[in-house]
């Protein structure tokens, strides 16, 4: 989307009263947050954003004075500045469910040989605030990534919280074209509260495709993309593993992560914690792991003095 395609979405658009250059500001800073280790020149950045160079250029020239990124004369090449790191201290601070669930999830990884992230919902967006153990193949930490809160995206960051606050999840505009089986959906949030964990089992290539949309607006995507990537993450609630309904049998069964809610002192949904297992794993194993992620969502509630309501 060029600049002036921007401004004049804002102007008469679905957003509103949005305002496009701060919306260039943040997908320049997005990119940045994306990738701490790599360092982009002018015009391979504006490229890769859209942006004219002109724009880009004051942009990484204001962020620059403020400290937000550093340029490299040598290479007039740009990168994270100090700003950054304080202002993910100040995040930090703020947002201290996350150092607690830390502490708890490093002893799951190590117990699991696994990936382990605690995530929750801020701004409208899905944040992840902490990322432990080793990174499935191919992976980066997702420490810091952001992902749409709307269907298809999300569902456990809405399952356990009140019903009205799912329905209002569920009307959300969806990120992508979407299926709903109603029924299957609700099956799908009884037994996940009975449970109190939910089993996703989302393809390899829609794994990929997830981590690809990270810090992403799918919203700008061409119909047509938009249409795949919906066909990509399948309906809302058909791949969530329900033992049952998906069969008795011990399986094995294709399991991508586990996940667990995290309560607040005033019984809401905090915080989400994750196992991840991608791999057939049976419904014995499943069963061994979900209980020990549940040990730690647990631990974790009683150390930020929450509440499950569904206990």
């Amino acid at each position: 989307m060029s600049d002036a395609q921007a401004d004049e979405e804002a102007r008469g658009g679905r957003g509103g009263r949005r305002s496009p250059p701060a919306r260039r500001v943040i997908r320049v800073l997005d990119h940045f947050v994306q990738h701490p280790d790599r360092r982009y020149g002018l015009s391979e950045l504006a490229r890769r954003l859209e942006i004219s160079k002109p724009t880009c250029l004051g942009i990484l020239t204001e962020l620059c004075a403020a400290g937000y990124l550093v340029r490299d004369d040598a290479h007039t090449t740009y990168g994270p500045g100090p700003s950054l790191i304080a202002a993910g201290r100040a995040a930090g601070d703020g947002l201290p469910m996350g150092v607690v669930a830390r502490r708890h999830l490093e002893r799951l990884a190590a117990d699991h040989h696994s990936a382990c992230t605690a995530s929750a919902v801020a701004g409208g967006r899905i944040v992840v605030l902490e990322s432990v153990g080793p990174l499935p193949e191919g992976g980066r930490s997702a420490t810091g990534k952001t992902y749409p809160f709307a269907p298809p995206v999300g569902l456990m960051y809405a399952l356990w919280e009140p019903d009205a606050v799912f329905e209002q999840w569920l009307s959300r505009a969806p990120t992508a074209p979407v299926r709903l089986d109603r029924d299957r959906l609700r099956s799908v949030v009884a037994q996940c509260r009975a449970r109190g964990y939910l089993v996703d089992r989302l393809t390899p290539a829609g794994q990929r495709l997830y981590r690809l949309m990270a810090g992403f607006d799918t919203t700008e995507l061409p119909e047509e993309v938009r249409g795949l990537v919906g066909e990509m993450v399948t309906s809302l609630g058909e791949r969530v593993y329900l033992p049952d309904a998906d069969g008795g049998a011990d399986g094995p069964h294709r399991v991508n992560v586990i996940a667990a809610p995290v309560f607040s002192a005033s019984g809401r949904q905090a915080m989400v914690v994750t196992l991840h297992v991608g791999a057939e794993i049976a419904r014995s194993e499943i069963e061994r792991r979900a209980a020990a992620l549940c040990a730690t969502a647990a631990a974790v509630t009683a150390e930020l003095h929450g509440t499950d309501p569904f206990a």
